[in-house]
């Protein structure tokens, strides 16, 4: 039995262990008296201690961060009794090991349900969350690269365009030939008329 494990079941007392999911519920240990049951998905629903947060005045905080304030000032500042100690005694405590506690928004009811479920923990040995995995690190770098991967068939056809510019670039010098080609067959043609006219005048002085 682990920390990540634990879950809080609505409806239901205490803590307990998540052992299987299926599609209409869940297979759960009871953490106090180890007695397993199946809650319906339609009555209950299951969240995992790992994944509750506290409200502050600050940026909000994981429920095993506090457990962890309970758990190194227990010393010198030990724990108020969930069942006995009133609300004004029970708020001093959580102020006193956690004064970034947003009272408007974290109820006495809040309170009492942390203390029961650090006893819960601390009696079961459970109180050691395990340090968030380091694995999804090279995930997001390897998502990162994906769109420089991406971006290469971006450059070819980049290249492909270029290539009808430098056809079009080699047709001008086409051009340029077909109109030397014309202006020497209309030099020819003039050329060639200029004797028709002197042989006209020939024509004239012997008549």
């Amino acid at each position: 039995m682990e920390y990540r494990e634990i879950v809080a079941v609505t409806g239901l007392p205490g803590l307990y262990q998540l052992l299987t999911t299926k599609s209409d519920g869940a297979i759960v240990r009871n953490v106090a008296d180890k007695s397993t049951k199946f809650i319906s998905a339609r009555q209950h629903n299951v969240t995992p201690l790992e994944s509750i947060e506290v409200y502050t005045t600050g940026a909000n905080v994981r429920l095993h961060e506090v457990f962890m304030k309970m758990k190194d000032q227990e010393a010198s500042k030990p724990l108020a009794d969930a069942k006995t100690a009133d609300n004004n005694a029970i708020k001093s405590y959580f102020k006193g090991i956690f004064p970034e506690f947003d009272e408007e928004r974290v109820y006495v009811s809040d309170m009492k349900k942390m203390l029961r479920w650090y006893e819960l923990l601390k009696v079961n040995d459970l109180l050691h969350p395990e340090a968030p995995e380091t694995e999804e690190a090279p995930a997001e770098e390897g998502a990162a690269t994906e769109p420089v991967a991406e971006a290469k068939p971006a450059k070819k056809a980049a290249k492909k365009v270029e290539e009808p510019a430098a056809e079009e670039g080699a047709e001008k010098p086409k051009k340029a030939v077909a109109k030397k080609k014309k202006a020497e067959t209309e030099e020819a043609a003039e050329g060639e008329e200029k004797p028709a006219k002197k042989v006209a005048k020939n024509k004239k002085t012997e008549e």
